[in-house]
């Protein structure tokens, strides 16, 4: 992996890159098994909590994050898309997907509704608004038995207090949420040995800082 091919994306001011899958985490050859049907469950008889089955699939190398993190978000909508078709549709390559911009139309291709859009974060962490609306926008995406597509950057923890981290950027599917919303749910498909995990939707904000997400 070249760490040299920085590429501007139109989700940042300052022309950092948007690249796929973070350097730091392994190569994944083999996918995890998946994971059963997949359709939305609302727990707590609506109490502020839903999260959607995934058909989980690990990313097959380094740099396919954003395919894979839109492979997986479709799945939860019963759809099976190749990784290979959806990286030459998003113009992925070594260097990674360019930006969230790149995966928004195949999820709107997809989906076969004109649904998702481009929403940015363009400052270098969240503010309240900005987090604010990220919260409404998961829990109306996941509401409506869709997932979000994330770009982030960066090192998060997550609720039990493990460290996520991609300073070369990655894409991540937020499936479901709890609370109202304060704490979602993620798939990353970086590492099937923590192919979930749950983090408060303020990291999240903070994580998808300088870049964007695909929602509703």
């Amino acid at each position: 992996m070249r760490t040299d091919l920085i590429r501007k994306t139109a989700l940042t001011t300052a022309g950092i890159a948007a690249t796929g899958i973070g350097i730091a985490a392994p190569a994944i050859a083999a996918h995890a098994d998946a994971k059963p049907a997949a359709q939305a469950e609302r727990k707590g008889g609506g109490h502020g909590e839903r999260e959607l089955n995934v058909r989980y699939e690990a990313q097959p190398n380094f740099f396919y994050c954003g395919p894979a993190a839109t492979r997986n978000a479709l799945s939860v909508q019963g759809k099976d898309i190749n990784v290979d078709a959806m990286a030459k549709e998003m113009g992925t390559t070594e260097a990674g997907t360019n930006s969230i911009n790149d995966i928004t139309p195949v999820l709107n291709k997809e989906t076969g509704k004109n649904v998702y859009r481009s929403v940015e974060i363009s400052t270098n962490k969240a503010d309240d608004k900005q987090t604010d609306k990220l919260q409404a926008d998961i829990v109306r995406t996941v509401d409506d038995g869709r997932a979000v597509v994330a770009n982030i950057a960066g090192t998060a923890t997550d609720t039990d207090g493990n460290t996520h981290s991609f300073e070369g950027g990655h894409y991540i599917s937020v499936i479901g949420y709890r609370d109202g919303g304060k704490v979602v749910t993620i798939a990353d498909s970086a590492d099937p040995n923590m192919a979930s995990y749950r983090m408060s939707v303020d990291n999240l904000a903070d994580w998808i800082a300088t870049r964007g997400y695909s929602a509703n």
